[in-house]
C-alpha cells in the first residue's frame, strides 16, 4: 500500500536522515557535559477550583512544553497533550504545571503533528469528557486504529466549528515519523482558535480591544523567580472576553507566518522557543528564538507566551539560553516587555475578568 506524503509549503532540505542524526548524536554527547541545567521553569500552585468551576471567562493554563490547557466560549481546549515522565531517554526537567487527574473533562483536543512529544498516546486515554480529537490530514486512522472514535482531520485552511468556537489548521514548517515507515503520513501545523458565536461575557468587543489594564490577578513580587535580566512577572494584562488565540505547533521560520497574520486578527500567540540547536540541524524545523519574535511580528498577535522549552532535553539549547537569547532579542526590537507573556507551569492566565 502506497501511502500519501505530505511536503511543506516551499521544498527545503530537512535534517533528518540517519547520517546527519549520527553527526548530532556524537556532537551532542560532547556538548551535554558542559550544558548547565540547573535553571529550572518556575511553578505556580494551580488554582484548580476556578479551572474546575469556570465556565465563562477565557483562560490559558501552561501545563509544560506544548500542552496548554485552554478555556474558550465554555469549551475545555487542550493543545498537544503530553504528561509523559520522560522523552528519548532524557527525563523530564520539570514536573508538569498540573496533574493530568486534575483536569477537568476536556471538550476538544488540538493535535500539532505526530512526533512523540506532540502526540502521546496513553496522555490522550487518561483525559476524561467528550475529547474530540482534530488532527492534521492523515492522522485519524492511525488514531482510530488506537480506539479513539471522535476523530476528524483536517488540511491546512480547513475549519471545524464546535460549539461557539471556530478551529482553523493553518501551516508550519516541520516533517513528521513515529516509525521507520511513516515518514511525512501525516500532516503538520499549528491551529487558530477564534469565537463565532459572540462573548458569553457582558462586555464589548471594542472595549476589550482598548483594555490594556491589568487583571485582578494576585501576584505576589517574592514568589517571582525569573532571572533578574528577563521581564519580570507581573499582574497579568485582559485580553478579550473572546479572544483569537493562535497555537504554531513547531515549525522552522518560513513565509506563512505572513499569510496566517493576514488571514487572522491574533490576539494571543502560543510559539515555540526552544529545540534549536545545534542550528545546522535543527533550524528547518525548529524555530531560533529570535525567529520567533520575528514570527511573532509576522502574525501581527498583540501578546507572545513562549512554549516548547524548559520540559525535555530535545536539543542543545538549555531553558534559560533560549530565554537569554529570547529577551536580548525582545530589547534589539524594541518589543514593549508587557506583550511578553513568561507564563510558569501551573498557572492560569485569566484573558478576561468579570466587570
Amino acid at each position: 500500500m502506497r501511502f500519501k506524503r505530505y511536503a511543506n509549503q516551499e521544498f527545503i532540505e530537512q535534517h533528518n536522515s540517519f547520517k546527519q542524526f549520527k553527526r548530532w548524536r556524537q556532537e551532542r554527547i560532547r556538548k551535554l557535559r558542559d550544558k548547565d541545567y540547573s535553571y529550572i521553569i518556575p511553578h505556580v500552585e494551580p488554582d484548580r477550583a476556578f479551572i474546575k468551576a469556570n465556565k465563562l471567562l477565557p483562560t490559558i493554563t501552561w501545563i509544560g512544553h506544548s500542552t496548554f490547557f485552554i478555556q474558550h466560549s465554555g469549551l475545555n481546549v487542550m493543545t498537544d497533550p503530553v504528561w509523559a515522565e520522560q522523552m528519548a531517554f532524557q527525563k523530564r526537567l520539570a514536573p508538569p504545571g498540573l496533574p493530568i487527574d486534575d483536569i477537568p473533562p476536556v471538550d476538544v483536543i488540538l493535535i500539532s503533528h505526530s512526533h512523540y512529544d506532540h502526540l502521546n498516546v496513553a496522555s490522550l486515554r487518561r483525559l476524561t469528557g467528550e475529547r474530540l480529537l482534530l488532527v492534521p490530514s492523515g492522522l485519524k486512522s492511525k488514531l482510530k486504529l488506537k480506539g479513539f472514535r471522535k476523530v476528524e482531520e483536517l488540511n491546512w485552511w480547513e475549519s471545524v466549528t464546535v460549539g461557539d468556537v471556530k478551529f482553523t489548521f493553518v501551516p508550519s514548517q516541520h516533517w513528521t515519523r513515529r516509525n521507520p515507515w511513516d515518514m511525512n503520513t501525516s500532516h503538520w501545523g499549528g491551529w487558530v482558535m477564534e469565537s463565532v458565536g459572540g462573548s458569553l461575557i457582558d462586555g464589548s468587543e471594542e472595549a476589550a480591544a482598548q483594555s490594556n489594564v491589568s487583571a485582578a490577578q494576585e501576584y505576589t513580587p517574592e514568589a517571582d523567580t525569573t532571572p533578574l535580566h528577563l521581564p519580570a512577572r507581573r499582574a497579568r494584562p485582559t485580553v478579550s472576553p473572546a479572544p483569537t488565540v493562535y497555537f504554531a505547533g513547531d515549525s522552522g521560520y518560513f513565509k506563512g507566518f505572513k499569510e496566517i497574520g493576514d488571514r487572522f486578527s491574533i490576539d494571543v500567540a502560543l510559539m515555540p522557543i526552544g529545540a534549536y540547536e545545534p542550528e545546522w540541524f535543527m533550524g528547518p524545523q525548529h524555530v531560533t528564538p529570535e525567529e520567533a519574535l520575528q514570527a511573532f511580528q509576522d502574525v501581527g498577535a498583540r501578546w507572545f507566551v513562549p512554549m516548547h522549552y524548559g520540559a525535555f532535553k530535545l536539543a542543545d539549547d538549555t531553558p534559560l539560553e533560549a530565554l537569554d537569547r529570547l529577551e536580548a532579542e525582545r530589547a534589539r526590537r524594541a518589543i514593549d516587555t508587557e506583550r511578553l507573556i513568561l507564563l510558569p507551569h501551573g498557572e492560569t492566565w485569566r484573558l478576561w475578568t468579570e466587570q
